[in-house]
C-alpha cells in the first residue's frame, strides 16, 4: 500500500468525529484524503434519474476490491447507480459521519465508535477480516509473545493494535500488568523496534512489513491470523440510506458477491492483483502479500458470521470484545447495542 491505512481505531476516531459539526470539512473527493478520482457506475435500473449511492472506501485490500466491478462495469450491468469516493480511511469516516456519503468502509470496531459519537451506522455486508496483516513483530532472540513478560512493547495505546495484544497475551497466560506499554503512533513503530528502545512493537501493514525488513532477524510473536474475527472489515450503511434505497443495496451487495467469486478462481489471480496493486500504486508482487493477510470471505462464511454468538467467529461476538475494550478504555462511555450496527437480512437472502 503507498499509503498507510490509517486505520487509527476507537479513541482517535472518537475525538476526530467530536470534532464534525463544530468545524468544517473536506468537501467529497477532494483535499486531505479524498481523491478527485473515483468509481461511478450505472443509473437507477428502473428508469428513473435517482442519485447515485455515495460509498466512501480506502487502502485496505477487502475494500480495494471493489475495484474489480468498478473496471468490469458489473454495477452497470447490474443496474444500480453507485459512485465510489476514494479517501484515507480517517478521512472517509469524517465524511460518512458528516452525511457527505451514503456509506463508508470501516471495522466493526470504528464502527461501534462512530455510532457512539453520532454517525448512526448499519453493517449489510462483512468484506473479510485481517488474517496476518496485524501483528506483535519482536525483536531477535524473542520467540513468543510469553516471551514478552517483563519487556517493552511499542503501541498506539487504545487502537486496534492494543486489543490484538491484550488478547495475544491473554493466551499466553498474561495480563497488560506484565509487560510495559510504550505509546507509539502505529506509523512510528518501525523506527522504534530499530532504536532498541522497545522489545516489541504492534502495527499493522504496511508498518508491520517495514518493522520486520528495518530489523534483520525480528519476528511477528502474534498476529490477527491467529485470532480470526478479532477485526472485520464492513460496509456500513446510513440506516435512513437503507431504509429508502434498500433494493439498490441489495444489489451493491449482489455485485460484491461477483467480485468475491471472481477473487475466488486461481484463473483470476494475476489480473486481480494487478487492479488492485494499481490503485494504490505498488506492483503486484508488492501487493501480493498483503491481500494474503487479509481473508475475504466467501457468501457462506459472511452468513455464518452474522449469526449471533459469542467468540469471534461472530461479528456480533466479536463487536462485543471491542466494546468491552472501548469502555474499559473510556473511548466512550456507555456499552453500545450491538444489535442495532448489523442487518444480515440483504446477505441471508442471497
Amino acid at each position: 500500500m503507498k499509503e498507510n491505512r490509517k486505520r487509527k481505531e476507537w479513541v482517535g476516531i472518537g475525538k476526530v468525529l467530536a470534532w464534525i459539526g463544530v468545524v468544517s470539512l473536506m468537501a467529497v473527493g477532494c483535499g486531505g484524503g479524498g481523491d478527485s478520482d473515483s468509481g461511478s457506475a450505472g443509473d437507477a435500473g428502473d428508469g428513473s434519474s435517482a442519485k447515485p449511492l455515495l460509498v466512501a472506501y480506502s487502502d485496505w485490500p477487502g475494500w480495494v476490491a471493489w475495484e474489480i466491478a468498478l473496471q468490469k462495469k458489473w454495477f452497470e450491468e447490474e443496474g444500480v447507480n453507485v459512485d465510489f469516493k476514494w479517501f484515507e480511511y480517517v478521512p472517509s469516516m469524517e465524511a460518512f459521519a458528516a452525511g457527505q456519503v451514503d456509506a463508508v468502509c470501516m471495522t466493526n470496531g470504528d464502527a461501534l465508535v462512530t455510532g457512539a459519537a453520532g454517525g448512526a451506522n448499519v453493517a449489510i455486508l462483512i468484506n473479510d477480516y485481517s488474517n496476518g496483516n496485524d501483528m506483535v513483530v519482536a525483536q531477535p532472540g524473542i520467540a513468543s509473545i510469553a516471551d514478552l513478560k517483563g519487556r517493552k512493547i511499542g503501541v498506539e495505546e487504545g487502537f486496534v493494535g492494543h486489543l490484538l495484544l491484550l488478547n495475544g497475551l491473554e493466551k499466553a497466560g498474561l495480563s497488560e500488568s506484565d509487560v510495559t506499554l510504550q505509546n507509539v503512533p502505529t506509523d512510528q513503530t518501525p523506527q522504534t523496534l530499530a532504536s532498541g528502545e522497545v522489545s516489541a512493537i504492534v502495527a499493522w501493514q504496511p508498518n508491520s512489513g517495514q518493522a520486520l525488513k528495518e530489523v534483520p532477524g525480528s519476528m511477528a510473536v502474534y498476529t490477527s491470523a491467529d485470532e480470526p474475527g478479532l477485526i472485520y472489515d464492513c460496509l456500513c450503511v446510513s440506516p435512513s440510506s437503507l431504509t429508502t434505497r434498500r433494493a439498490e443495496w441489495a444489489k451493491v451487495v449482489k455485485v460484491w458477491y461477483r467480485i468475491v467469486d471472481y477473487m475466488a478462481d486461481p484463473a483470476n489471480k494475476d489480473e486481480a492483483l494487478k487492479i488492485l496493486s494499481a490503485r494504490v500504486n505498488l506492483t503486484p508482487e508488492q501487493y501480493e502479500p498483503l491481500l494474503a493477510g487479509t481473508r475475504i470471505l466467501s457468501l457462506d462464511e459472511a452468513k455464518a458470521a452474522f449469526v449471533k454468538a459469542d467468540g469471534f467467529k461472530s461479528i456480533y461476538g466479536s463487536s462485543k470484545v471491542v466494546d468491552d475494550f472501548n469502555v474499559a478504555n473510556k473511548v466512550y462511555e456507555e456499552a453500545q447495542d450491538i444489535d442495532a450496527y448489523y442487518d444480515p437480512s440483504i446477505v441471508g437472502g442471497l
